[in-house]
C-alpha cells in the first residue's frame, strides 16, 4: 500500500484534526508565521514551475524527476497533514519521524512512493480561499477576475516556506515545484497571480490518455467502496479526478461533448480529453507543452529541452533524473468500443498541440 493507505490510529486522528475545516489549516499557517516566519523570510521564492495536466498524462512522472534538480523545491509526504503549516508541522514531528519506505502507490501503476516523495497537496490551498468553485457536480474554471490579494500573499509566503525546507541553501535562487492537476483549470489565474511562473502541461495520445483515465476511475471507485478513509484522504486533499469523488473541470463545451456518455465508458473521458486540450489550446502561449511519449521514449534529450525552457540549471543532475524515467508509453492495439468522430477530432487537436514550439524528441 502506498503512504496514504498506511496511516496508523494516531495518523488517522491526526488527520481528522488537520482537515476538521479550512480554518484549522488557516489557523497554524497564522501561528506559523509569528512563531517562525525567520525561518523562511530571506527566501525570494520567485520563478515557480506549476506541472499540471489531465491526470494520467505523466504529471506524477515530471514532478518525481523535477524534484531532483538542486534549485526546485515540492511538497512531499511528510507534509501532511498540516500542508498549510509545513515548517511549525516538520518541527513538531521530528521527534516521532518514520523512515523513508517506498511502496507502490494507491494507483497501482507501479509508482513507489515514500515519506520524502514529491506529492500533490496543493489543492488545499485553492480551496481554503476559493472555496465557491466546488461543487458536487463539477469544478469551476478560474479566471483573471478571480485573483484575490490575500490569496496570493498566503501563497507567495508558502511557496517560500516549502524552499526554505527542502533547499534551505537556495534562499537567493530556489525555486517552487508543484504538481496539481486541478490548475489546469486556473491557467488565466496562475498567470495573472505569477507573472514570471512557467506552466508545464504534460500531454499524452487521447486515445491511451482516456484508457488510462477509465481504468483510474474504476479501480477507485473500487478503492472507495472497499476503503472509507482512502475515500475520505482523497477529498480532504481536493484529489477529485476519480471515483466516487469525481468532480470534472467545467471546461468550455464539457457538457455537449459529455452529456448523455457514462464515466464508466470510454467516449466520456474522451470527450473530457477534448474539452480540456481545447481550453489549453486556446491558452497555447501561456503554458510549456511537452509530450509524455516522447519524454518516455527519449528522457535526456527531452528533459534537456525542458530545462531549456524551464529555466532550470542541470548542475549535474541531467542523466541521473533522466533515469527515473522508466514509463513505457502503451500503444492502440486491439478492438475498442469509441465513437470514431470524437477520436478522429482528439487525433487532430493532439497533433496541433504539439506542432510548433512544442517540447518533443526525435519521432515526432
Amino acid at each position: 500500500m502506498a503512504v496514504e493507505l498506511n496511516y496508523s490510529a494516531l495518523d488517522r486522528v491526526l488527520h481528522r484534526l488537520a482537515f476538521a475545516g479550512p480554518s484549522v489549516q488557516l489557523a497554524a499557517a497564522d501561528m506559523e508565521r509569528t512563531l517562525f516566519r525567520s525561518a523562511y523570510d530571506r527566501v525570494l521564492g520567485t520563478r515557480p514551475i506549476f506541472i499540471t495536466s489531465l491526470p494520467r498524462a505523466g504529471t506524477t512522472l515530471m514532478l518525481e524527476v523535477l524534484h531532483r534538480f538542486p534549485s526546485l523545491a515540492s511538497h512531499i509526504y511528510r507534509d501532511m497533514p498540516f500542508v498549510l503549516a509545513p515548517v511549525i508541522w516538520s518541527r513538531l514531528s521530528a521527534s516521532f519521524r518514520k523512515p523513508q519506505e517506498l511502496r507502490e502507490r494507491a494507483h497501482g501503476d507501479g509508482v513507489e512512493v515514500g515519506y520524502d516523495s514529491p506529492e500533490a497537496f496543493e489543492e488545499i490551498l485553492w480551496r481554503a480561499f476559493w472555496p465557491e468553485k466546488y461543487h458536487e457536480t463539477g469544478i469551476d474554471l478560474w479566471t483573471a477576475s478571480d485573483d484575490r490579494p490575500e490569496a496570493r500573499a498566503f501563497f507567495a509566503e508558502h511557496m517560500k516556506k516549502i524552499i526554505a525546507l527542502r533547499r534551505p541553501e537556495r534562499a537567493g535562487d530556489g525555486r517552487y515545484v508543484s504538481k496539481n492537476n486541478a490548475n489546469l483549470a486556473r491557467l488565466d489565474l496562475i498567470v495573472k497571480m505569477f507573472p514570471d511562473a512557467k506552466v508545464l502541461v504534460p500531454n499524452r495520445r487521447p486515445l491511451e490518455h482516456a484508457r488510462s483515465l477509465l481504468s483510474q476511475h474504476r479501480r477507485f471507485l473500487e478503492m472507495h467502496r472497499q476503503t472509507p478513509f482512502v475515500r475520505r484522504y482523497m477529498a480532504d486533499i481536493g484529489h477529485y479526478e476519480f471515483g466516487a469523488l469525481h468532480r470534472p473541470i467545467r471546461f468550455p463545451g464539457f457538457e455537449r461533448l459529455t452529456t448523455g456518455r457514462d464515466p464508466l465508458g470510454l467516449d466520456y473521458w474522451l470527450g473530457y480529453w477534448i474539452a480540456a486540450f481545447e481550453y489549453v489550446l486556446a491558452r497555447r502561449q501561456a503554458v510549456v507543452l511537452a509530450s509524455y511519449e516522447d519524454c518516455c521514449l527519449h528522457a535526456e534529450k527531452v528533459l534537456s529541452k525542458l530545462c531549456e525552457r524551464l529555466d532550470i540549471p542541470p548542475e549535474g543532475v541531467l542523466h541521473q533524473a533522466a533515469a527515473l524515467v522508466r514509463d513505457t508509453p502503451s500503444s492502440q492495439s486491439g478492438q475498442v468500443q469509441v465513437d470514431a468522430d470524437l477520436l478522429d477530432r482528439a487525433n487532430r487537436l493532439h497533433s496541433t498541440l504539439l506542432g510548433s514550439d512544442a517540447i518533443v524528441g526525435a519521432h515526432h
